[in-house]
Formats: C-alpha cells, structure tokens, sequence
C-alpha cells in the first residue's frame, strides 16, 4: 500500500526554523523525483521545490535561499529543512513525485506567527 507521511509541522515565530519529514511507503521510493507541496488557507495547492532520486534538489523562487530538500533513499525518507521562515509560509506542507501519482498524505501544518 503506498502511503506518505509528513510531519515535524509546528507553530513558529518569523525567522524561525522547521524540519519536515515525508515517510514513504509501498513504492520504489529511491528511483523517483520527489517534490514538496504546500497549501495556504484558500489557495490551492502549490509547488515549492524538487529533488532528483540521486539528490539534486531545485526551488521556487518564494522559497530558495531559504529551503533545503534531502533525501534519505535507505530510510525512504524526504526532507524540508525551512530556515528564516515568514508569515506566508503558513500552509499544510505536503511531499509526493515531482508529477503528484501517489495518493495524498494529511500533510503537516506549519504556522508562522508571532
């Protein structure tokens, strides 16, 4: 059964820092680009960044600099190391393939407040 699931989502002040986390299950998880996703209150959901199955990461322009994506293809695992965090990166973070295929995980709620 393919499963993702995100966590490390919290309340933090702007300027603060998060790790996020995306356990993969039930797939191929090391021969797949995978790609971080987040949605605002009323806003769809967006793209925020990639990483190639051998590690090479890219990002949007609202998040570079700031982001980090890693992955861990022996504990099939996906990070989001988000540094120097705003308001507007409130949202529900999610991960699947870089082109969504696998069925939604719940997401990890971030919020960026003071």
């Amino acid at each position: 059964q393919v499963q993702l699931v995100e966590s490390g989502g919290d309340l933090v002040q702007p300027g603060g820092s998060l790790r996020l986390s995306c356990a993969a299950s039930g797939f191929a998880f090391e021969i797949y680009n995978m790609a971080w996703f987040r949605q605002a209150p009323g806003r769809p959901r967006e793209f925020i960044g990639t990483i190639t199955a051998v590690g090479d990461p890219d990002y949007e322009l609202s998040v570079k600099g700031r982001f980090t994506m890693s992955r861990d293809n022996a504990k099939n695992t996906l990070y989001l190391q988000m540094d120097s965090l705003k308001p507007e990166d409130t949202a529900v973070y999610y991960c699947n393939t870089r082109v969504p295929e696998l069925p939604w995980g719940q997401g990890t709620q971030v919020t960026v407040s003071s």
